[in-house]
């Protein structure tokens, strides 16, 4: 048996779909009340709108008179409103040897520099290839003097920490610097 697409269910009740008895009506030009159902229906049709369920869980529940589709456009907006104020977080990440030369570490902490100043955190990794796990006090010395260099534009979030044939460090940006 082939079924076409679904429609995904609508995330409020409207209508005849409200299933309380009894329920609190709010909106514009109504008087904020407990009505019986069938009478808070008839008061939003009266005005040409929707009864909309906004607080199912609520003792009675709560429903608001108002036009279904202008109420989901402004949820819809509200919605895309949050999501871009969430902060994306961008992780770069710097790779040293145990053994890199100070010229290479000098670049690499200038494009540090750079990201911190972006707003981006650093993630600065020190691989061990082969048998140099054995200078992983290099490594870590390696680091602290990079989180030394940066800290005036950004603080150690993650202190150098072995994984396997990597050491790595967290730095975060300092607020207020950009």
């Amino acid at each position: 048996m082939r079924r076409g697409p679904q429609k995904p269910e609508e995330p409020y009740r409207i209508n005849e779909r409200i299933t309380a008895p009894r329920v609190r009506v709010v909106g514009e030009n109504i008087k904020v009340d407990v009505y019986p159902i069938h009478q808070a229906i008839k008061l939003a049709q009266e005005q040409g709108l929707d009864l909309v369920e906004i607080s199912p869980n609520a003792d009675p529940p709560v429903c608001k008179v108002v036009d279904y589709s202008k109420f989901k456009y402004e949820q819809k907006k509200k919605q895309k409103e949050i999501k871009a104020k969430t902060q994306k977080v961008v992780i770069k990440e710097i790779r040293f040897g145990p053994n890199t030369d100070d010229h290479d570490f000098n670049f690499k902490v200038k494009h540090a520099f750079e990201f911190l100043k972006e707003g981006f955190k650093v993630k600065s990794t020190v691989f061990f290839p082969g048998r140099s796990i054995v200078y992983k006090e290099r490594g870590e010395i390696l680091l602290l003097k990079f989180a030394q260099l940066l800290e005036e534009h950004g603080k150690v979030e993650q202190m150098p920490k072995l994984e396997g044939k990597r050491m790595s460090m967290m730095i975060m940006p300092k607020v207020g610097k950009k």
